[in-house]
């Protein structure tokens, strides 16, 4: 969670004191907001944390088109896997 008192400051201040920012970014594992002209515009976080991120992404976007699948299959849209892989294999076949 962003701490407003310490996760936000301008980019000025941020150019002016970028070791120093990034030395408490790989410490505290938080992220940093920086403003220009008072609006939040960028955000600045260590490699670590950003994968974690991007992992937790992909298995959100896993789980809900397994949880799409379920539903298909549950209102009886879903194919019989036999039926599809024939169909994907012609496909495949006449595409060469």
């Amino acid at each position: 969670m962003i701490d407003i008192s310490k996760d936000i400051h301008s980019l000025t201040e941020f150019k002016r004191n970028t070791t120093e920012f990034l030395q408490r970014i790989k410490q505290t594992k938080h992220p940093l907001v920086l403003t220009v002209n008072g609006k939040a515009e960028l955000v600045v976080q260590d490699a670590e944390s950003y994968q974690k991120l991007l992992d937790a992404v992909e298995l959100l976007e896993t789980l809900k088109g397994i949880k799409l699948g379920l539903e298909q299959m549950q209102e009886g849209k879903g194919k019989i896997t036999g039926d599809f892989l024939n169909e994907l294999f012609n496909k495949l076949d006449s595409s060469q």
